[in-house]
């Protein structure tokens, strides 16, 4: 006798083998029992959740000779003969081949007839999305009004295909997708009547893997026993049969991409692809696993949400101290556009490698979410120290400043303090010993007079002056001239006017009095 796969041998006969769709199965049930059976049903949801197979046992349940508790026994000639596709009574049509006008008239001519045998004629039209236009408005009158003796259920995975007018005449039932808690109960079941050795851990990530769907749970744990024919069924198995990657390697790549090493990261997708492992996959678990650490990151107290293990739940908490929110979340968005992009490339090995090494490397990324990156890249660099570089004289700029001072000569204000005079000899040495940040914000600032003394500092954009005008960065800069030259001045922070020059409204007096500009890389 052929092999029978899974899903096909354990196709439920009965409403109490449904799972994960109690509300549906209980409503349905009601009706049967009070006899309040509708005359068309509309059964939406995703692939493998139970449409069909409700549809069949509804069927079985109506014409059944004994039911028991809305029910069909299962034992009589009529819930026999719809179980083994026997039934006149019972026509399923498949619209994706079936979908023309002249398909829907044949079943107008047909529901003319009663049932030779049993109560109803029950018509399962599967994917009916796919019909034609001029095939549903062929359906809309008799699915108005059909005769008594006739059931009409309509299953669709696009519920939003289907036209309105049929729509309202359908009891429309939700088929949500099944928690993998209740797959991986179903499967340790099944596991159990065919008496197979598998692993605990190896039943939660076919689950997992199943996204919702049970017939593909069973499809996955089909493939892999078969794999592995009287041998036990374990995790590591699991993982080489279906292509997929542990969580120890994304945590290891996570703690290479933060610390910007690509040369580990290279070697890790060199390792991932030297393993035959799917690349698609790797980056769908892999944004998985980036939405269970912002899970934790955004609380502590996220055991019962998030389906893993004590040791991983303790190593994501330990990861959640290393990364930044907006970095992680940027991660997230990249992998969520990559996975997209990974289903239809021919090279995908190249375009993963494209995005880890833009992830290491914030600067080849132009893109605004890259940003906050790019500045914390540079902090790093200044905290490990850069190779100085020999100062140049810019001569163009100096030949500009020439110009302008041939144009609009400048003086020095009369009330300029010696004190200001002196902060602004050492401004530039003050500048180097302030935090990264602010050094590399300071290093576009140019000074001028401000009123009452003040020593005036001004930027050239918005993003500048939020930096440098902080609280905190003005209390540093204060700090850091009273520690240079023992004196107390107040600064000021402003901000350049978009397309205006800063000459035509500040006086220069750095250039004034040190007669020379000196610029640094």
């Amino acid at each position: 006798m052929s092999y029978t796969a899974l899903y096909r041998k354990f196709r439920p006969d009965e409403f109490e083998d449904v799972k994960g769709q109690d509300a549906i199965v209980r409503t349905l049930k009601n009706q049967i029992k009070a006899g309040r059976i509708g005359h068309a049903y509309l059964f939406c949801g995703t692939r493998g959740t139970g449409k069909t197979s409700v549809a069949k046992i509804f069927a079985k349940a109506v014409n059944c000779e004994n039911p028991s508790d809305g029910s069909p026994c299962g034992e009589c000639a009529m819930c026999r003969a719809v179980a083994s596709g026997a039934s006149m009574n019972v026509i399923e049509i498949d619209a994706a081949s079936n979908n023309g006008v002249d398909n829907i008239r044949e079943i107008r001519e047909e529901v003319a007839y009663r049932p030779t045998e049993g109560r109803y004629k029950v018509y399962i039209i599967d994917e009916v999305h796919m019909l034609s236009i001029g095939a549903f408005n062929a359906l809309l009158k008799t699915l108005e009004e059909p005769p008594e003796y006739v059931i009409f259920i309509l299953a669709t995975t696009e519920a939003h295909k289907i036209p309105v007018t049929i729509l309202s005449r359908c009891q429309r039932y939700d088929f949500k997708r099944i928690s993998i808690e209740t797959i991986a109960a179903r499967l340790t079941e099944l596991i159990k009547k065919e008496q197979w050795d598998v692993e605990e851990k190896a039943v939660r990530y076919i689950a997992k893997m199943a996204d919702g769907s049970m017939r593909d749970s069973l499809s996955l744990l089909d493939q892999c026993a078969a794999f592995y024919i009287g041998e036990r069924l374990t995790y590591d198995h699991v993982l080489e049969v279906l292509g997929a990657v542990d969580t120890e390697v994304f945590s290891r790549l996570l703690r290479e991409l933060i610390a910007m090493d690509v040369h580990r990261v290279i070697g890790t997708v060199e390792e991932l692809v030297m393993q035959g492992r799917e690349l698609s996959q790797m980056a769908s678990d892999f944004t998985w696993y980036l939405r269970n650490l912002l899970l934790v990151k955004g609380s502590g107290n996220m055991e019962d949400i998030l389906d893993v293990s004590t040791e991983n739940l303790a190593q994501l908490k330990e990861e959640a101290q290393m990364i930044e929110n907006d970095t992680l979340i940027r991660y997230i968005r990249t992998f969520s556009e990559l996975t997209n992009q990974l289903k239809y490339a021919t090279q995908k090995r190249v375009l993963l490698e494209v995005t880890l090494i833009k992830l290491c490397r914030p600067s080849m990324d132009s893109g605004k979410d890259a940003l906050l990156d790019r500045i914390r890249a540079i902090e790093k660099q200044l905290e490990e120290g850069l190779p100085e570089r020999p100062a140049r004289h810019a001569s163009g700029v100096g030949e500009r400043v020439s110009r302008q001072e041939e144009i609009k000569p400048q003086k020095l204000p009369k009330a300029l303090s010696e004190d200001i005079r002196e902060v602004v000899k050492d401004f530039r040495a003050i500048a180097s010993e302030a935090s990264p940040m602010l050094k590399i914000y300071l290093k576009k600032a140019r000074l001028s007079a401000g009123e009452d003394n003040r020593l005036l500092i001004v930027v050239p954009d918005e993003m500048s002056a939020g930096v440098v005008g902080s609280e905190e960065h003005k209390k540093e800069i204060e700090e850091l001239i009273e520690q240079k030259v023992a004196k107390s001045v107040e600064i000021e922070v402003r901000q350049m006017e978009e397309g205006r020059r800063f000459e035509d409204h500040f006086v220069d007096i750095e250039n004034l009095i040190n007669m020379e500009i000196t610029v640094e890389d």
